[in-house]
């Protein structure tokens, strides 16, 4: 019987199941177009297959957001001949708002290889920050959204289509940009009158690339637990500031996993073009990418050295972890979304500081959600969405890492955070919701965590046996606190 089973079971991994296709092959390249505006043209290449058990007379490509990344001027090939690429039916938009149909003619049949281009111009939109800035001396590209993503057919069983382990990454920039970009680096050459620097990149790997005219701290072939870039060179030593800040990375790497094996050592660098998504323009801000965190002018003048610099770049990098490495399912997207960087913080905070530091935090947490919870209705964690009203949004916002808090006391620390970075493993550049959470924290911390997450995610208000545990003991102490409001 074990033997029937297993050659079914190779039968239907080697026999397609479904429409579908392969990505044989892929590169990308990104060159930035000086202005004004300065742009950024991006084009991919790939070489597919037909894999699957039909013919395909379309295929649906997810692009980069018009108002978030400014794209124009999109161009599309198949085989070297220009395709129009059209809006999909209205019945399906609402669950690919940003996909594009590129129709197949003649139809792609099985067995068969096509050469599909794309390309197009980004431009910094208004809202630059998380995802994109392009300024005039430098750019910032995050690890996702910003290039296209071929799509699997919309049918029942059919993947998505799998990609060659490892791929060309193109970077151009003018002769005096510095580059940081993800991928083992492969050397450069001249373009014309830029430089082409060329990396290879690896499956499942982010793809991120950060570049600019930038004064470098410290000079080169000097070392240094970290580097700025800075637009002109710091005032005063931030050796000091640079070692706290590896303090935060190595922390992140050593309890959450680490996010790119070819980055030894984080980058600090300036970007004119980040602004604070919470205040106005002018207020600190940073965002992270997985080679270390871009941060603003107003941030910079903080000082490299103080706390309030520390935090500002902390909250970027937890961020990175578990914001920008997996994708959250609209029922997650505050509950894990939001709470996971909050508890990463709260973490770095116990290893700066100890455990008090840990306990002034949760009972910090707990006045936000008092506070919050007088002026507005609460909506439970498993219903509450990104787009929903202010009032319970800041709620949850309070809620969700005091969630995270009460399943670490548990499973415990080192069981919670072998299941945090297994989490993150098996989900990067994937979607994630509960039960994917539930289900690496049970095999972590070996025990039922059900009664705990319908208890926390299905009903209002905190646990009273929580709430206790916390409150009393750190009443008072929470002025002492970081003003973690002002945080970006």
């Amino acid at each position: 019987m074990l033997a029937v089973l297993f050659s079914l079971c190779a039968s239907a991994c080697a026999v397609p199941l479904a429409p579908g296709y392969r990505i044989l092959k892929q590169s990308r390249e990104v060159t930035f177009v000086p202005g004004p505006p300065a742009e950024l043209h991006v084009r991919s290449l790939y070489t597919m297959e037909n894999s699957g058990t039909t013919d395909l007379s379309f295929l649906d490509v997810d692009f980069p957001p018009e108002l978030s990344f400014g794209r124009t001027n999109t161009h599309v090939e198949i085989d070297g001949r220009t395709i129009e690429a059209a809006n999909l039916p209205a019945d399906e938009q609402a669950t690919r708002p940003n996909a594009l149909r590129i129709a197949l003619d003649p139809a792609w049949t099985r067995k068969q290889k096509r050469q599909l281009s794309v390309e197009y111009m980004l431009r910094s939109p208004q809202d630059s920050g998380t995802r994109i800035t392009v300024g005039e001396g430098s750019f910032h590209l995050a690890s996702r959204g910003w290039f296209p993503e071929p799509l699997p057919p919309k049918r029942v069983l059919s993947p998505y289509p799998s990609s060659p382990k490892v791929w060309a990454f193109t970077v151009r920039v003018p002769q005096d940009f510095a580059v940081l970009a993800s991928g083992l680096p492969k050397g450069t050459r001249k373009a014309g009158d830029q430089i082409e620097h060329r990396f290879v990149i690896d499956s499942g790997a982010n793809t991120y690339v950060v570049a600019g005219k930038y004064s470098a701290w410290p000079a080169e072939r000097k070392a240094s637990p970290i580097s700025f870039w800075t637009l002109q060179p710091l005032k005063g030593d931030p050796s000091a500031g640079a070692q706290q800040i590896r303090f935060v990375w190595d922390t992140l790497q050593k309890d959450f996993g680490p996010l790119d094996k070819n980055v030894p050592a984080p980058h600090i660098v300036e970007s004119t073009e980040l602004r604070n998504r919470f205040s106005d323009d002018a207020a600190p801000a940073a965002v992270a990418f997985p080679g270390g965190a871009l941060v603003n002018p107003a941030a910079l003048t903080l000082g490299t050295g103080s706390d309030e610099f520390l935090g500002v770049v902390s909250r970027a990098l937890a961020r990175e972890w578990f914001g920008e490495s997996m994708f959250f399912t609209e029922a997650a997207e505050m509950g894990m979304g939001e709470g996971l960087p909050e508890y990463a913080s709260i973490v770095i905070d116990e290893a700066r500081h100890g455990p008090d530091a840990r306990q002034k935090r949760v009972a910090d947490y707990l006045r936000r959600f008092d506070e919050a919870s007088k002026a507005a209705a609460e909506t439970p964690l498993s219903a509450i969405t990104i787009g929903d009203a202010v009032g319970p949004r800041r709620i949850s916002l309070a809620k969700a890492p005091l969630f995270f808090a009460a399943l670490e006391d548990v499973c415990g620390k080192d069981s919670m955070h072998t299941g945090l970075k297994n989490l993150l493993a098996s989900q990067r550049g994937r979607e994630a919701g509960y039960a994917d959470l539930r289900s690496a924290l049970e095999e972590s911390c070996s025990r039922d965590l059900a009664p705990m997450f319908r208890l926390w995610l299905n009903s209002k208000g905190i646990p009273p046996d929580f709430r206790h545990r916390y409150q009393g003991r750190a009443a008072g102490d929470t002025a002492q606190l970081m003003n973690r409001d002002t945080w970006n």
